[in-house]
Protein backbone atom coordinates (compact mmCIF):
# COMPACT_ATOMS: atom_id res chain seq x y z
CA UNK A 1 0.00 0.00 0.00
CA UNK A 2 2.88 2.41 0.68
CA UNK A 3 4.30 1.90 -3.17
CA UNK A 4 1.24 2.29 -4.72
CA UNK A 5 0.39 5.48 -2.21
CA UNK A 6 4.07 7.07 -3.80
CA UNK A 7 3.45 6.04 -7.35
CA UNK A 8 0.14 7.29 -6.99
CA UNK A 9 1.68 10.50 -5.38
CA UNK A 10 4.34 10.99 -7.87
CA UNK A 11 2.58 10.20 -10.96
CA UNK A 12 -0.17 12.67 -10.23
CA UNK A 13 2.57 15.41 -9.04
CA UNK A 14 3.91 15.04 -12.51
CA UNK A 15 0.34 15.74 -14.38
CA UNK A 16 0.07 19.26 -12.22
CA UNK A 17 3.60 20.62 -13.38
CA UNK A 18 2.83 20.02 -16.92
CA UNK A 19 -0.23 22.25 -16.17
CA UNK A 20 0.78 24.40 -13.30
CA UNK A 21 3.69 26.78 -12.51
CA UNK A 22 6.92 26.24 -13.16
CA UNK A 23 9.04 25.25 -10.24
CA UNK A 24 13.00 25.77 -9.80
CA UNK A 25 13.11 22.11 -11.22
CA UNK A 26 16.23 21.76 -12.95
CA UNK A 27 18.60 21.37 -9.44
CA UNK A 28 22.29 21.48 -10.12
CA UNK A 29 23.41 17.52 -10.73
CA UNK A 30 25.54 16.38 -8.10
CA UNK A 31 28.95 17.09 -7.79
CA UNK A 32 30.99 14.36 -5.67
CA UNK A 33 34.79 13.83 -5.46
CA UNK A 34 35.71 10.98 -7.86
CA UNK A 35 36.30 8.24 -6.24
CA UNK A 36 40.11 6.29 -7.38
CA UNK A 37 39.08 2.89 -7.47
CA UNK A 38 36.96 3.47 -11.05
CA UNK A 39 34.50 0.65 -9.85
CA UNK A 40 31.69 2.01 -11.69
CA UNK A 41 28.35 0.34 -12.37
CA UNK A 42 28.47 -1.00 -16.45
CA UNK A 43 25.71 -1.64 -18.16
CA UNK A 44 24.32 -4.67 -20.55
CA UNK A 45 25.36 -4.08 -24.08
CA UNK A 46 22.36 -3.00 -26.32
CA UNK A 47 22.59 -6.39 -27.83
CA UNK A 48 21.29 -7.81 -24.75
CA UNK A 49 18.04 -5.12 -24.50
CA UNK A 50 14.70 -8.16 -25.39
CA UNK A 51 12.94 -9.06 -27.85
CA UNK A 52 8.95 -8.24 -26.78
CA UNK A 53 7.34 -5.12 -25.49
CA UNK A 54 9.36 -4.26 -22.83
CA UNK A 55 12.11 -4.54 -24.90
CA UNK A 56 10.27 -2.36 -27.64
CA UNK A 57 9.90 0.33 -25.20
CA UNK A 58 13.74 0.23 -24.05
CA UNK A 59 14.74 0.62 -27.55
CA UNK A 60 12.30 3.30 -28.21
CA UNK A 61 13.81 5.45 -25.39
CA UNK A 62 17.57 4.48 -26.18
CA UNK A 63 16.30 6.14 -29.87
CA UNK A 64 14.79 9.02 -28.21
CA UNK A 65 17.81 9.81 -26.31
CA UNK A 66 20.36 9.79 -28.63
CA UNK A 67 18.21 11.29 -31.34
CA UNK A 68 15.98 13.56 -29.61
CA UNK A 69 15.76 15.76 -32.90
CA UNK A 70 12.80 13.54 -33.50
CA UNK A 71 11.46 15.24 -30.97
CA UNK A 72 11.75 18.62 -32.41
CA UNK A 73 8.55 20.42 -32.64
CA UNK A 74 6.57 18.65 -29.88
CA UNK A 75 8.78 18.41 -26.83
CA UNK A 76 12.29 19.62 -28.29
CA UNK A 77 12.60 23.27 -28.83
CA UNK A 78 16.15 23.66 -29.74
CA UNK A 79 19.08 21.85 -31.28
CA UNK A 80 20.05 19.77 -28.18
CA UNK A 81 19.90 15.69 -27.77
CA UNK A 82 20.04 14.29 -24.25
CA UNK A 83 23.09 12.63 -25.12
CA UNK A 84 24.66 15.83 -25.47
CA UNK A 85 25.03 16.03 -21.72
CA UNK A 86 24.65 12.33 -20.86
CA UNK A 87 27.53 10.75 -23.03
CA UNK A 88 27.73 7.61 -24.56
CA UNK A 89 24.10 7.34 -24.66
CA UNK A 90 23.75 7.73 -20.88
CA UNK A 91 26.34 4.94 -19.48
CA UNK A 92 28.93 6.96 -19.28
CA UNK A 93 30.49 7.22 -15.47
CA UNK A 94 30.87 10.82 -14.58
CA UNK A 95 28.83 12.33 -17.21
CA UNK A 96 25.96 12.01 -15.46
CA UNK A 97 24.45 8.69 -16.43
CA UNK A 98 21.14 7.53 -16.70
CA UNK A 99 21.97 4.28 -14.31
CA UNK A 100 23.05 6.86 -11.16
CA UNK A 101 19.79 9.21 -11.83
CA UNK A 102 17.02 6.73 -11.99
CA UNK A 103 18.57 5.22 -8.63
CA UNK A 104 18.50 8.92 -6.96
CA UNK A 105 14.65 8.67 -8.02
CA UNK A 106 11.76 8.97 -6.12
CA UNK A 107 13.55 12.42 -4.10
CA UNK A 108 11.93 15.18 -1.67
CA UNK A 109 12.90 18.25 -2.94
CA UNK A 110 12.32 21.26 0.06
CA UNK A 111 11.77 23.47 -2.69
CA UNK A 112 9.00 22.63 -4.18
CA UNK A 113 7.97 20.37 -0.90
CA UNK A 114 7.13 17.03 -2.46
CA UNK A 115 8.10 13.66 -3.44
CA UNK A 116 9.69 14.11 -7.33
CA UNK A 117 9.52 10.80 -9.58
CA UNK A 118 12.05 9.65 -12.05
CA UNK A 119 9.97 11.25 -14.64
CA UNK A 120 9.49 14.78 -13.07
CA UNK A 121 13.26 15.29 -13.56
CA UNK A 122 12.60 14.46 -16.99
CA UNK A 123 10.46 16.65 -17.28
CA UNK A 124 12.59 19.26 -16.14
CA UNK A 125 15.07 18.50 -18.48
CA UNK A 126 12.82 18.92 -21.53
CA UNK A 127 11.67 22.23 -19.93
CA UNK A 128 14.91 23.39 -19.35
CA UNK A 129 17.83 22.19 -21.27
CA UNK A 130 15.86 20.73 -24.06
CA UNK A 131 13.96 24.48 -23.88
CA UNK A 132 10.53 22.36 -25.06
CA UNK A 133 7.44 20.74 -23.71
CA UNK A 134 7.90 18.18 -21.52
CA UNK A 135 5.73 14.74 -22.49
CA UNK A 136 3.20 13.84 -20.49
CA UNK A 137 3.82 11.07 -17.33
CA UNK A 138 2.26 7.85 -19.34
CA UNK A 139 3.00 9.11 -22.60
CA UNK A 140 4.92 7.06 -24.95
CA UNK A 141 7.71 9.23 -24.78
CA UNK A 142 8.47 9.07 -21.19
CA UNK A 143 7.36 5.34 -20.48
CA UNK A 144 10.15 5.01 -23.17
CA UNK A 145 12.72 6.97 -21.69
CA UNK A 146 12.49 5.75 -18.40
CA UNK A 147 12.19 2.34 -19.23
CA UNK A 148 15.76 2.62 -21.05
CA UNK A 149 17.02 4.00 -17.56
CA UNK A 150 15.42 1.49 -15.36
CA UNK A 151 17.06 -1.13 -18.57
CA UNK A 152 20.64 0.63 -17.46
CA UNK A 153 20.54 0.68 -14.23
CA UNK A 154 19.29 -2.81 -13.60
CA UNK A 155 21.06 -4.49 -15.71
CA UNK A 156 24.41 -2.92 -14.38
CA UNK A 157 23.84 -3.57 -10.74
CA UNK A 158 22.66 -7.26 -11.83
CA UNK A 159 25.95 -7.86 -13.74
CA UNK A 160 28.27 -5.90 -10.99
CA UNK A 161 26.64 -8.89 -8.13
CA UNK A 162 28.09 -11.43 -10.52
CA UNK A 163 24.06 -12.05 -12.09
CA UNK A 164 25.08 -12.15 -16.06
CA UNK A 165 22.41 -14.63 -16.62
CA UNK A 166 19.76 -13.55 -14.42
CA UNK A 167 17.35 -11.25 -16.72
CA UNK A 168 16.17 -7.30 -16.00
CA UNK A 169 12.88 -7.81 -14.61
CA UNK A 170 9.99 -6.26 -17.05
CA UNK A 171 8.03 -4.24 -14.44
CA UNK A 172 4.73 -2.04 -15.30
CA UNK A 173 5.02 1.61 -16.65
CA UNK A 174 3.74 3.14 -13.96
CA UNK A 175 6.43 1.71 -12.01
CA UNK A 176 8.77 2.65 -14.57
CA UNK A 177 8.33 5.96 -14.13
CA UNK A 178 8.69 6.49 -10.23
CA UNK A 179 12.71 5.55 -10.49
CA UNK A 180 15.12 3.23 -8.41
CA UNK A 181 14.85 4.91 -4.86
CA UNK A 182 11.27 2.88 -4.16
CA UNK A 183 10.41 -0.15 -2.28
CA UNK A 184 8.89 -1.01 -5.85
CA UNK A 185 12.19 -1.27 -7.77
CA UNK A 186 12.34 -5.10 -7.99
CA UNK A 187 15.81 -5.75 -6.49
CA UNK A 188 16.70 -9.34 -5.81
CA UNK A 189 16.25 -10.36 -2.51
CA UNK A 190 20.25 -11.10 -2.22
CA UNK A 191 20.68 -7.82 -3.30
CA UNK A 192 18.28 -6.16 -0.81
CA UNK A 193 21.34 -5.45 1.93
CA UNK A 194 23.76 -3.97 -0.37
CA UNK A 195 21.32 -1.42 -2.04
CA UNK A 196 19.36 -0.10 1.02
CA UNK A 197 16.89 2.42 -0.16
CA UNK A 198 18.74 5.80 1.33
CA UNK A 199 21.89 4.79 -0.27
CA UNK A 200 21.08 4.03 -3.59
CA UNK A 201 21.09 7.93 -4.54
CA UNK A 202 24.73 7.73 -3.98
CA UNK A 203 26.61 5.42 -6.86
CA UNK A 204 29.85 5.84 -8.09
CA UNK A 205 30.12 8.20 -11.40
CA UNK A 206 26.64 9.69 -10.80
CA UNK A 207 26.52 13.73 -12.15
CA UNK A 208 29.91 15.42 -12.70
CA UNK A 209 32.75 15.27 -10.65
CA UNK A 210 33.73 18.37 -8.47
CA UNK A 211 36.92 19.76 -9.21
CA UNK A 212 39.01 22.47 -7.26
CA UNK A 213 38.18 25.97 -7.22
CA UNK A 214 40.39 28.09 -9.78
CA UNK A 215 43.70 29.51 -8.73
CA UNK A 216 41.89 32.70 -10.37
CA UNK A 217 38.57 34.31 -10.76
CA UNK A 218 37.36 32.25 -13.97
CA UNK A 219 37.63 34.91 -16.85
CA UNK A 220 35.47 35.62 -20.00
CA UNK A 221 38.57 36.70 -21.80
CA UNK A 222 40.99 33.83 -21.10
CA UNK A 223 38.16 31.32 -21.87
CA UNK A 224 37.47 32.95 -25.42
CA UNK A 225 41.12 31.57 -26.07
CA UNK A 226 40.57 28.61 -24.61
CA UNK A 227 37.36 28.38 -26.77
CA UNK A 228 39.27 29.15 -29.51
CA UNK A 229 41.62 26.53 -29.46
CA UNK A 230 40.01 23.32 -27.88
CA UNK A 231 36.67 23.96 -28.67
CA UNK A 232 35.84 26.03 -31.67
CA UNK A 233 35.97 23.25 -34.22
CA UNK A 234 32.65 21.02 -32.96
CA UNK A 235 30.61 23.97 -31.90
CA UNK A 236 31.35 26.52 -34.19
CA UNK A 237 33.19 30.11 -34.17
CA UNK A 238 30.12 31.71 -32.76
CA UNK A 239 28.48 28.70 -30.52
CA UNK A 240 26.37 27.42 -33.21
CA UNK A 241 27.21 23.99 -33.34
CA UNK A 242 28.36 21.81 -36.45
CA UNK A 243 24.95 20.76 -38.88
CA UNK A 244 25.02 18.13 -41.51
CA UNK A 245 23.90 18.40 -45.03
CA UNK A 246 20.01 17.67 -43.59
CA UNK A 247 20.63 20.76 -41.51
CA UNK A 248 20.23 19.22 -37.84
CA UNK A 249 22.90 19.57 -35.79
CA UNK A 250 25.39 16.73 -34.83
CA UNK A 251 27.43 18.47 -32.69
CA UNK A 252 25.47 20.67 -30.01
CA UNK A 253 25.05 24.52 -29.60
CA UNK A 254 26.37 26.27 -26.76
CA UNK A 255 24.76 29.36 -26.82
CA UNK A 256 21.96 31.44 -28.92
CA UNK A 257 18.22 30.74 -29.59
CA UNK A 258 19.36 26.81 -30.14
CA UNK A 259 21.20 26.51 -27.07
CA UNK A 260 19.62 25.12 -23.87
CA UNK A 261 17.97 28.22 -21.84
CA UNK A 262 18.70 29.88 -19.17
CA UNK A 263 16.96 27.68 -16.80
CA UNK A 264 19.09 24.56 -17.25
CA UNK A 265 21.87 23.66 -14.93
CA UNK A 266 24.53 23.96 -17.30
CA UNK A 267 24.30 27.42 -17.71
CA UNK A 268 25.66 27.32 -13.89
CA UNK A 269 29.53 28.42 -14.58
CA UNK A 270 30.83 25.59 -11.72
CA UNK A 271 28.19 22.66 -13.23
CA UNK A 272 29.70 23.48 -16.89
CA UNK A 273 33.64 23.36 -15.48
CA UNK A 274 32.77 20.59 -13.75
CA UNK A 275 31.60 18.70 -17.20
CA UNK A 276 34.04 20.20 -19.77
CA UNK A 277 37.00 19.12 -17.15
CA UNK A 278 36.16 15.48 -17.32
CA UNK A 279 34.35 15.40 -20.68
CA UNK A 280 35.45 17.63 -23.00
CA UNK A 281 37.00 17.75 -25.62
CA UNK A 282 35.09 14.93 -27.08
CA UNK A 283 37.05 12.05 -27.05
CA UNK A 284 39.60 14.07 -24.80
CA UNK A 285 42.68 14.57 -27.15
CA UNK A 286 43.79 16.75 -24.48
CA UNK A 287 42.80 17.08 -21.03
CA UNK A 288 42.67 21.18 -19.85
CA UNK A 289 43.40 22.44 -16.74
CA UNK A 290 41.34 23.12 -13.95
CA UNK A 291 41.64 26.77 -14.30
CA UNK A 292 41.07 26.50 -18.30
CA UNK A 293 37.70 24.33 -17.67
CA UNK A 294 36.09 27.44 -14.98
CA UNK A 295 37.80 30.07 -18.02
CA UNK A 296 35.82 28.54 -20.89
CA UNK A 297 32.81 27.65 -18.81
CA UNK A 298 32.76 31.80 -17.55
CA UNK A 299 32.90 32.26 -21.79
CA UNK A 300 30.36 30.09 -22.73
CA UNK A 301 27.73 30.91 -19.97
CA UNK A 302 28.61 34.64 -20.72
CA UNK A 303 26.29 34.15 -24.15
CA UNK A 304 22.70 35.42 -25.09
CA UNK A 305 20.56 31.94 -24.94
CA UNK A 306 16.43 31.36 -24.91
CA UNK A 307 14.98 32.70 -21.65
CA UNK A 308 14.29 31.16 -18.34
CA UNK A 309 10.98 29.66 -18.80
CA UNK A 310 9.87 30.89 -15.30
CA UNK A 311 10.24 34.88 -16.36
CA UNK A 312 7.91 37.05 -15.88
CA UNK A 313 8.61 40.14 -17.30
CA UNK A 314 11.23 40.79 -15.07
CA UNK A 315 14.71 39.59 -15.58
CA UNK A 316 16.27 41.47 -11.85
CA UNK A 317 13.12 39.41 -10.18
CA UNK A 318 13.75 36.18 -12.15
CA UNK A 319 17.12 36.50 -11.32
CA UNK A 320 16.82 37.08 -7.47
CA UNK A 321 14.43 34.38 -6.75
CA UNK A 322 16.07 31.68 -9.17
CA UNK A 323 20.16 32.63 -9.70
CA UNK A 324 21.55 32.48 -6.71
CA UNK A 325 24.44 30.87 -7.99
CA UNK A 326 27.32 30.88 -10.23
CA UNK A 327 25.98 32.10 -13.89
CA UNK A 328 25.66 35.33 -15.76
CA UNK A 329 21.65 35.63 -15.85
CA UNK A 330 20.38 39.45 -14.54
CA UNK A 331 24.06 40.10 -14.71
CA UNK A 332 25.85 42.86 -17.13
CA UNK A 333 28.27 41.91 -19.60
CA UNK A 334 30.36 44.06 -22.62
CA UNK A 335 27.66 46.42 -21.10
CA UNK A 336 24.48 43.93 -21.56
CA UNK A 337 22.63 42.44 -19.18
CA UNK A 338 22.14 38.92 -19.86
CA UNK A 339 18.43 37.35 -20.63
CA UNK A 340 17.40 41.15 -21.37
CA UNK A 341 17.68 40.01 -24.59
CA UNK A 342 17.40 36.23 -24.74
CA UNK A 343 15.35 34.26 -27.39
CA UNK A 344 12.18 32.38 -26.97
CA UNK A 345 11.59 29.51 -24.79
CA UNK A 346 9.05 26.84 -24.21
CA UNK A 347 5.73 26.72 -25.42
CA UNK A 348 6.40 29.72 -27.77
CA UNK A 349 9.18 27.70 -29.37
CA UNK A 350 7.26 24.90 -30.05
CA UNK A 351 4.10 26.87 -31.60
CA UNK A 352 6.10 28.59 -34.25
CA UNK A 353 7.87 25.76 -35.21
Amino acid sequence: MKTLLLITATLASGIAYAEGELPDRQTELPAVEKPQDNKYLVPRDLVDIPAGEFGDKVKLGYSLFVDSQQMRGTFVGNEQNCVNCHMQAGMKANAAPLWGAYMAYPAYRKKNDKVNSYAERIQGCFTYSMNGLPPAVGSKEMVALTAYSYWLAMGGILDKNGMQDTPVPEIGDADLQVGGKAESFPLPEELLSKYPIDDRSKLAGRGYPKIDNPEQEPSIARGEKVYQTSCQTCHGQNGEGIKGADGRSYLPPLWGENSFNWGAGMHRVNTAAYFIYENMPLGKSQQLSIQDAWDVAAFVNSHERPQDPRYKGDVAGNAKRYHNHQGYYGKEVDGHVLGSKAYPSGKKVIHEH
